[in-house]
């Protein structure tokens, strides 16, 4: 195609489901809940599993330091906190590298590296967005008055345009938990949401994807808040592009 440029989307997390990247973070995480003394880095390097110290030393040390002292209250890894996109790209220099003086690559690489996890959260609410939110907080208002506790708000029936139609429910947090690793210990915790690869958003995606590797796809749709096209759609987490 004579394009030296594109744009690599890595979604935030993406380094726990590294197989040999989770099992390093899982050790890292065990050996970080027990109380230690000295040097943390030598702490953790000496009792890591050979595979796992193997990868902690070829790790660049600016990411090897973010596995070890950027902890949650859990005192887990913080992942969102992991510049993976820095990763890839310092892993692929060394590659290209590598190729570039055995003759298999004579490209130019200039990767420029960009961070939106919160900037891709805080556009402008469009009307489906305000009355979902605003529908969720008077339904926990109603359910605190009520004396409800140890449920989540919850708007159900949202594919339908009319919010009149819509429906307050409560959903009993028990519902949503699972069993994971927290200090080192069994804990229930509300479970992760991961992507279906069954469901209709993925199947959308997976229609476009070898389109939009290969050409120039970007389109503005104009402003999507209160007026105009697209002010008025469903959000399409809740109703996915129809694909049949």
């Amino acid at each position: 195609m004579n394009k030296n440029y594109g744009v690599v989307l890595v979604p935030e997390g993406l380094i726990e489901f590294i197989p040999e990247m989770s099992v390093l973070i899982s050790e890292i995480n065990e050996l970080l809940a027990k109380e230690f003394e000295g040097n943390i880095r030598q702490y953790v390097g000496k009792n890591l599993s050979s595979e796992s110290a193997a990868l902690f030393t070829l790790l660049p040390q600016s990411i090897s330091n973010q596995l070890l002292l950027d902890r949650d209250p859990h005192g887990n890894v913080q992942v969102s906190k992991i510049d993976t996109e820095k990763l890839l790209i310092l892993l692929l220099q060394k590659e290209l590298k590598v190729r570039a003086q055995a003759g298999n690559f004579k490209g130019h690489f200039n990767p420029q590296a960009h961070f939106f996890g919160y900037e891709g959260r805080c556009a402008l609410p469009s009307n489906f967005d305000s009355n979902y939110c605003y529908s969720l907080g008077m339904n926990a208002a109603v359910m605190i008055y009520m004396g409800l506790t140890g449920y989540m708000s919850c708007i159900k029936n949202l594919n339908n345009k009319d919010v009149t139609k819509w429906e307050a429910a409560g959903c009993p947090l028990p519902t949503m938990m699972g069993i994971e690793r927290r200090h080192g210990k069994d804990k229930p915790v509300i479970s992760k949401s991961l992507v279906k690869l069954d469901g209709g958003m993925f199947k959308a995606y997976e229609a476009m994807r070898d389109k939009w590797a290969i050409y120039d796809c970007y389109l503005s749709p104009g402003p999507i808040q209160f007026e105009g096209p697209g002010s008025d759609e469903i959000n399409f987490m809740v109703m996915p592009p129809n694909m049949a």
